[in-house]
């Protein structure tokens, strides 16, 4: 089976020894991922809902790197450090998914590796058949 591993270019990836998504066969797997910007900020802060939408889009990116889609999506695992806010979070989440509808869960964590960040995504994609 071929193995690729695909990077955002973050320069914790190779300290930490992660890859951004890996593509093994026809299974693609993202790793959790947040609402870093192109200049390695966080945007949206304070905002879930903008997080949100920023953490898909972020994911989408990985997924083209390795020729798949949202629509390839089959199970999202939603990390939210307040989860009085699932609300802001699922509608971010239904305006990507909502015709695709991949199994998913949400659950709240005590925090995030950095403060600003509110929302963490992972993503599991499968492609051609």
């Amino acid at each position: 089976m071929s193995r690729q591993n695909i990077s955002s270019g973050a320069p914790w990836e190779p300290i930490v020894g992660y890859s951004r998504a890996v593509r093994a066969g026809n299974v693609i797997s993202v790793s959790g991922t947040t609402a870093t910007g192109p200049d390695g900020k966080i945007v949206g802060v304070g905002d879930v809902y903008t997080q949100t939408v920023q953490t898909i889009r972020n994911i989408e990116a990985a997924l083209g790197k390795a020729g798949a889609t949202l629509g390839d999506v089959v199970r999202t695992r939603i990390y939210v450090t307040n989860i009085a806010e699932w609300e802001k979070v699922g509608r971010a989440h239904g305006e990507f998914f909502g015709t695709i509808r991949p199994a998913t869960s949400m659950v709240q964590v005590s925090s995030l590796i950095s403060p600003e960040m509110l929302v963490e995504v992972e993503a599991d994609a499968i492609v051609g058949e």
